[in-house]
């Protein structure tokens, strides 16, 4: 298959410009049509394409197939500019698929997810020897098809950090949940909302107060949720650099 029968599909990473990957912004600079994601991608990242720029918002599937396609059969560099990683809610496959029934393949470049850039801006690591061995990505039943309120909830009990997207426009039966897995009153909540964005917000509470906090500041997407039981360590010591714990690379003192 020719370079031309190919696009890429590149994670902008959570939206500070600087935090996409080298290899992503190099298929930007080499491409002659970027088809991105609207607002959800922050402006300064295409500050400096060449490209011809397409919005993807008001396009169903079968008009971004047509319009890649259609690049793409003109020998040119088609670039498909998805928010945070396109791994994650990203909606790729369909188009993967039917590109694929075109004939065309795509590359893809991961991007930083919204997930680690909020981790990094509550500067909490997620996972926690002894505390949260697992991190669990999900979202609260809406609209979408997929998991029922029953089975969120049944989630929510699992042990391990949860990283809920697409779902702060619907805090009060988020906390609802939480309450009804088994959550405390007083477990704490992080929202954050445009991580990384010169407007990113960090709104911390309880499940008992998050809904309100959040409806305050008028936040009904473009945020993630994080809970679970990190919130609970803050003087936690891994026997990584405990001196009495011997290891391949070092004996205990």
């Amino acid at each position: 298959m020719e370079e031309r029968d190919k696009i890429t599909i590149v994670g902008a990473g959570p939206g500070d410009p600087e935090l996409i990957t080298l290899k992503g912004k190099r298929a930007l600079e080499e491409a002659d049509l970027i088809l991105y994601t609207g607002s959800l991608i922050n402006p300064q990242i295409l500050s400096e394409a060449k490209a011809d720029l397409r919005d993807s918002s008001g396009l169903a599937l079968e008009e971004m197939i047509e319009v890649m396609s259609r690049f793409v059969g003109e020998g040119k560099k088609v670039v498909r500019l998805h928010d945070g990683d396109p791994s994650l809610y990203g909606a790729i496959q369909e188009e993967v698929d039917e590109l694929k029934k075109k004939g065309i393949e795509c590359d893809i470049i991961p991007g930083v997810s919204s997930l680690f850039a909020s981790a990094a801006a509550i500067k909490k690591e997620l996972t926690l020897p002894g505390v949260s061995q697992t991190v669990i990505i999900t979202r609260a039943p809406g609209r979408t098809p997929g998991i029922t309120e029953e089975e969120f909830v049944s989630l929510l009990k699992e042990r391990g950090t949860f990283a809920i997207f697409l779902s702060s426009g619907m805090m009060d039966r988020v906390a609802s949940c939480l309450r009804e897995a088994g959550r405390s009153e007083e477990d704490e909540v992080a929202v954050v909302y445009k991580a990384s964005w010169p407007e990113q917000e960090i709104i911390m509470g309880k499940v008992k107060d998050i809904a309100s906090k959040v409806k305050e500041r008028g936040i009904k997407k473009s945020a993630i949720i994080i809970v679970g039981d990190i919130f609970r360590s803050e003087n936690f010591r891994s026997k990584l650099y405990d001196k009495n714990f011997s290891h391949g690379f070092r004996e205990a003192i």
